[in-house]
């Protein structure tokens, strides 16, 4: 069995062999064995589970993301109301570093509730992961953004490095652990609100599907799920639907049999309009009809919105060979279509191709440059091949764009 198929096996996750190589030189420059050919890590060792946090733990930052931070807090305050003396239960995972749970903690604090009030459960696979969120100690790289009032608020400097304050903490409970792991059947229904943001994006369809499932389960049936904004599309495939226009990441569970209607690129006039149908001239009144070998009459083409719609089935069913067939076939036709190139780069991510899917988002927004879903693919997709400055910057533009998206909604 090949390392990253090991890895894969132990977190679940899809890995790129780039990822996975990046993290062996890093624990080889550590000194974990004279030579690659050497560095064998077995599961269950320390060695196995140093390398795994290399692979799992993405870079995050306090208040990453701050219009999340307000819709969960707007839904924390409605519930309180509604159902006074009863804590609201909220799931952080993954929660990496803690600064998520922590920044929904500062958020809580800043309205005046309690921590008696809200309890988090922040649960990531990584235990180096849960031991630095523990500590609760971050550098300059975990506060970005003009807005850093927070930090004198919640935060104790230490030389270079800040300390969430103990008031903070008391919301806030670590633990390591698996999404697939967890005991659905005992905590059925026992969170009124999660946080599952940039996991998704590891797995290919079926593994969207079962962690959606997951989540499902846990959440009450009124609750509130805040996922990442490329991933929200999956989860709304798989049981829950947007809570409104203007906050797209924000989701509902739907009722146990209901179907959210799958997500297709968005159509355009100019994009799915057919060919015109040949127009044959009618016979003169009178005439006898000609009576010659017939024909069958030629299936027409599929318009391309059907392809594309095709091309989504496909994904969702894991068929990505055919996914990718229907999405050359607009592109023969229509090699301007920003939302089939966006669809063949989803296709080419779920197939661990990072190139080809960077390939197709790059052209998606060079003729759409407000393509937000290609925007957040991109970033998401730097990030894990360790540009975070590349990826920063997408996030910034996907960023600007769902604020225009919002104002106008408004």
């Amino acid at each position: 069995m090949s390392l990253r198929h090991a890895l894969e096996q132990a977190t679940g996750l899809l890995l790129d062999a780039a990822s996975v190589e990046r993290a062996v030189r890093e624990r080889l420059a550590c000194g974990a064995a004279p030579a690659r050919a050497a560095y064998s890590p077995q599961p269950g060792t320390a060695e196995f589970d140093a390398l795994v946090d290399l692979v799992v733990v993405p870079e995050s930052w306090l208040f990453r993301d701050p219009a999340v931070f307000d819709a969960a807090l707007a839904f924390v305050r409605v519930r309180l109301q509604a159902r006074p003396g009863q804590p609201v239960r909220i799931l952080s995972l993954p929660c990496a570093g803690g600064e998520e749970p922590y920044s929904m903690a500062m958020a809580l604090l800043d309205a005046g509730i309690d921590a008696r009030q809200c309890r988090i459960d922040a649960v990531d696979l990584s235990a180096g992961a849960i031991a630095r969120a523990r500590a609760g100690r971050y550098g300059r790289n975990a506060f970005r953004g003009a807005d850093l009032e927070f930090r004198a608020r919640h935060c104790v400097r230490d030389g270079d490095e800040w300390v969430v304050s103990a008031a903070a903490r008391a919301y806030v409970d670590f633990a390591q652990g698996n999404l697939f792991a967890l005991d659905t059947l005992a905590q059925a229904g026992r969170y009124d609100l999660a946080f599952c943001r940039n996991l998704l994006i590891y797995f290919d369809a079926a593994g969207g599907a079962r962690a959606a499932a997951v989540l499902h389960a846990l959440l009450a049936h009124d609750g509130l799920l805040l996922s990442g904004y490329a991933e929200a599309p999956t989860f709304c495939r798989n049981g829950f639907l947007a809570d409104a226009p203007e906050a797209p990441f924000a989701l509902r569970r739907l009722a146990a049999g209901a179907a959210a209607r799958p997500r297709r690129p968005a159509p355009s006039a100019a994009n799915d309009a057919a060919p015109a149908a040949p127009m044959v001239a009618p016979a003169a009144p009178g005439s006898a009809p000609e009576f010659a070998p017939t024909r069958p009459a030629p299936r027409p083409r599929p318009a391309p919105a059907d392809l594309l719609a095709q091309a989504q089935r496909h994904a969702d069913a894991g068929r990505l060979a055919q996914a990718e067939q229907a999405c050359r076939e607009v592109l023969a036709r229509l090699p301007e279509h920003a939302g089939a190139w966006f669809l063949l780069g989803m296709v080419h991510e779920c197939a661990h191709d990072a190139r080809a899917a960077e390939r197709c988002w790059r052209r998606c927004i060079y003729l759409d440059p407000d393509h937000y879903e290609a925007l957040c693919g991109l970033a998401l997709l730097h990030e894990r091949l360790g540009d975070a400055a590349r990826g920063a910057d997408l996030r910034r533009r996907a960023a600007r764009i769902f604020e225009r998206r919002r104002s106008g909604a408004a």
